[in-house]
């Protein structure tokens, strides 16, 4: 009886699987502050994008879904980007400069910024990529989707304009 209850005890104690990442905001929560190193601009903090709703897209140069999916997300964004809602790119690369070349070399059109020291991967949940994160107007953090999508696709601007409660043409 003991040993069953000092298992049960351990098994408490462990952190579930799939535990979230450390300091992630969940599904409900409202973002911290958090400082944006841009890639090819300045730099801002994460608040500077209140008052509209964001798509924030986590990824890396390495990673091939987030290369495929990034296509679709500009094509979203020359579309739609400041308009409805605004979107942003999160690096989770080590070096700057490949990231910086990947967004210089396939044109995209939205913002990015490269996370340092994780804080961003953490408190956003990235524990694997791609990940878009949806967040309604007062940084509220609406859903989190895990995988590549075509983004522009008339099921996903359906997905966004529900979630984010937005009209999209």
């Amino acid at each position: 009886m003991k040993a069953i209850l000092l298992l049960a005890l351990w098994v408490a104690i462990l952190p579930p699987a799939g535990a979230a990442t450390p300091g992630e905001v969940p599904v409900g929560g409202t973002l911290r502050e958090a400082p944006l190193y841009g890639l090819t601009l300045d730099y801002r903090r994460l608040s500077d994008f209140r008052g509209k709703p964001l798509v924030i897209n986590v990824w890396a140069s390495w990673c091939v879904p987030c290369r495929n999916e990034m296509g679709s997300l500009d094509r979203l964004a020359r579309r739609h980007n400041g308009r409805q809602f605004n979107i942003i790119g999160i690096s989770t690369d080590d070096h700057a400069d490949k990231a910086q070349r990947f967004v210089v070399g396939t044109g995209v059109s939205f913002d990015n910024y490269l996370d340092r020291n994780l804080l961003l991967e953490n408190m956003l949940g990235a524990s694997r990529l791609p990940l878009t994160v949806l967040v309604d107007a007062q940084g509220r953090v609406l859903k989190k989707v895990y995988g590549a999508r075509e983004w522009d696709s008339p099921e996903n601007k359906a997905f966004l304009a529900k979630t984010l409660g937005v009209t999209l043409d």
